[in-house]
């Protein structure tokens, strides 16, 4: 695997930050539910999500979560390929109840000004403990390290509440 550049490390930092800032001032939290979450340690939830990942998320994330080419270069349109749901990608930068929100409502609703996304919602499509299960399904194909490193994200936010 190619080792990122010190440019996309702060980049992806900053995207992470900004998430964690934008979850906790926006209440997102609260509109997802409490009773459910992603447990990459929960068999039955993470066959679940591989199901519905592989039925609903694989053919614009790719099977082995690996995104799609250049997902980093803008479309002409302006949108950005599906990024990679894999370690190599930004997923693990942002906290549980933002995933659920932006895989439930669409990427746009949650988007900076401007930013076009082409991530669908899939709140009518699936249900929530569906869109949870996947979300298991992708943490559980995280290193480790990866893991722990996006728990302490999510704990951050849970302490911002």
């Amino acid at each position: 695997m190619k080792k990122p550049s010190f440019a996309t490390v702060v980049g992806s930092v900053t995207v992470a930050a900004i998430a964690v800032i934008a979850a906790a001032y926006m209440g997102i939290g609260s509109s997802a539910p409490k009773a459910y979450r992603a447990d990459a340690s929960d068999a039955a939830q993470v066959a679940d999500g591989q199901r519905v990942y592989k039925a609903e998320c694989a053919s614009c994330h790719g099977a082995q979560l690996e995104g799609q080419a250049n997902w980093r270069t803008r479309l002409p349109d302006g949108r950005l390929p599906a990024p990679p749901h894999d370690e190599s990608g930004h997923t693990w930068h942002h906290p549980d109840q933002l995933l659920f929100v932006t895989t439930r409502d669409g990427g746009a609703k949650y988007a900076p000004p401007g930013f076009v996304s082409g991530m669908p919602a899939f709140g009518e499509k699936l249900t929530d403990n569906e869109i949870w299960a996947v979300l298991a399904y992708i943490k559980s194909r995280w290193p480790e390290p990866v893991r722990q490193r996006q728990a302490r994200i999510n704990e951050r936010v849970q302490q911002q509440r």
